[in-house]
């Protein structure tokens, strides 16, 4: 293969910045641009930081640098790698990048490096993707999970559910070769068992497939309701700073605004929406009428709505939890749909309700909070995150949590077992039901890519930067 080289660290001025090369002629481009500084400096000694300068192509110093040659196959690549570490200003490391592509290096596409680890044997393709998702990732929960795929969590366990198979593969084929002794090369109870114990272990890791996709791509909650509810103050509050204008006037938002931040550990992409108004399709500017169709068409498109109540306006006019407080209420829970809706009677330093859950919300869960105050804000964190992740049983075992590609071959295969265990069921003949075991094993080995196709690789490796 061909040596590669890329800059490794962010765009943009730092401490430090490192150029990666990866390739048989690694060691030998670092020889042409590095000038030791060290009188008693003879050779690279493997995994050792050598101080120097490093040089263009004229023969020109660039920099003080560090530099760095690891030996393969023991590399992240598998191959001869070398490092330069150069000060972190972008012309530094870009004259260093363009001396080494003069000097015959190819510059490394997306995830090159990755992907030639992948296909020298050090890490599988599901290990590839933790890469990138650990590089991406946007909570804590996403780093542990995709730590865990990195070590090789799932891959031990896709490597276990396949030798199981290979073992029933094999009774298959022995019966097949020899009919006339079926009862005993075959013993169906003991197979179908051991099919069921495999079911049920993939069943389990795809139970943390939502969860997973949650932590990773984050949720979209939108902050709906009447006007002058305190729909914006609740947002800052959740944000812990002052990002939403906040006044006494209603209408004060015009226009759904939005912000990412981390509820509990949840990656999280808040809505604020127009306040609604009673009777809004009469009296209403063309601007506000947008703004209130905007914000139920962000509705639609959330994981969750946060319906804000004035608990003062409420109490004031004695409504209790029989009474839906108006019809703007009623229009967010209307135009919801099936997405969650939690209940929040807001500024509960003013006026408490008297009894919750309220009985017009439905299976809708209910909390008091005090945007202004901050009270009773982690309780509705809590709630929110345990609406989103169904949170009644613990996190998934191991953090063994596919993402998207993973859980697609693993329902294919889990449908393919389903299948299997019917043909057994109706007394299909063995080398029929062969044929479905080969092809959940298959499925299963789509996970590792173990004979991924490049269209497949290609895809993957796309959405990794450059340098890694």
């Amino acid at each position: 293969m061909s040596t590669i080289a890329a800059i490794a660290t962010p765009p943009g001025k730092g401490a430090i910045a490192i150029v990666r090369l990866s390739g048989p002629d690694a060691k030998a481009l670092l020889a042409r641009v590095f000038l030791p500084l060290s009188k008693k400096f003879e050779n690279f000694i493997p995994r050792h930081l050598h101080r120097g300068r490093v040089l263009d192509w004229h023969g020109e110093a660039i920099d003080d640098v560090l530099a760095v040659y690891m030996p393969g196959p023991r590399t992240y690549t598998g191959e001869d790698i070398a490092e330069i570490q150069c000060h972190g200003s972008p012309l530094v490391s870009q004259t260093i990048l363009e001396t080494l592509l003069r000097l015959g290096a190819e510059h490394a596409s997306r995830g090159e490096f990755t992907r030639r680890a992948f296909l020298n044997g050090r890490m599988d393709l599901s290990q590839a993707e933790a890469v990138a998702e650990l590089v991406a990732a946007p909570s804590r929960e996403a780093l542990r999970y995709g730590l865990n795929r990195l070590d090789g969590g799932l891959s031990r366990m896709v490597a276990a559910l396949r030798d199981a198979i290979d073992a029933l593969r094999c009774q298959l084929s022995l019966a097949v070769d020899f009919p006339e002794d079926e009862v005993e090369v075959f013993p169906r109870e003991s197979f179908e068992s051991a099919l069921a114990g495999i079911e049920e272990k993939i069943a389990h890791v795809l139970e943390g497939k939502r969860r997973g996709c949650l932590m990773q791509q984050g949720v979209t909650v939108v902050l709906a309701g009447a006007v002058n509810a305190g729909k914006s103050s609740l947002l800052n509050a959740l944000l812990g700073r002052e990002r939403a204008l906040v006044t006494d006037r209603p209408g004060t938002t015009r226009d759904f605004l939005e912000e990412y931040c981390e509820i509990d550990g949840l990656p999280v992409r808040l809505v604020d929406t127009a306040g609604l108004r009673a009777g809004d399709a009469h009296g209403l500017d063309e601007v506000e009428a947008l703004g209130i169709t905007r914000g139920r068409e962000q509705m639609l498109g959330a994981d969750a709505v946060l319906l804000v109540l004035d608990g003062a306006r409420m109490g004031e006019a004695g409504l209790n939890a029989c009474d839906c407080p108006d019809e703007a209420t009623a229009d967010v829970l209307e135009h919801a749909g099936e997405v969650p809706v939690i209940i929040v009677w807001n500024k509960c330093d003013v006026c408490r309700p008297a009894e919750m859950p309220f009985s017009w919300a439905g299976d809708a869960p209910c909390c008091s909070v005090s945007a202004r105050t901050g009270e009773n804000l982690n309780t509705l964190t809590g709630l929110l995150r345990k609406t989103l992740l169904d949170e009644g049983s613990a996190p998934v075992e191991g953090g063994l949590v596919p993402n998207a590609r993973q859980a697609m071959a693993l329902e294919a295969a889990l449908a393919e077992l389903k299948a299997l265990r019917r043909d057994l069921a109706e007394g299909a003949p063995c080398d029929c039901c062969s044929v479905r075991l080969d092809s959940l094993a298959a499925h299963l080995a789509d996970v590792a890519g173990v004979s991924s196709p490049s269209e497949v690789l290609d895809a993957v490796f796309s959405h990794f930067c450059i340098g890694k």
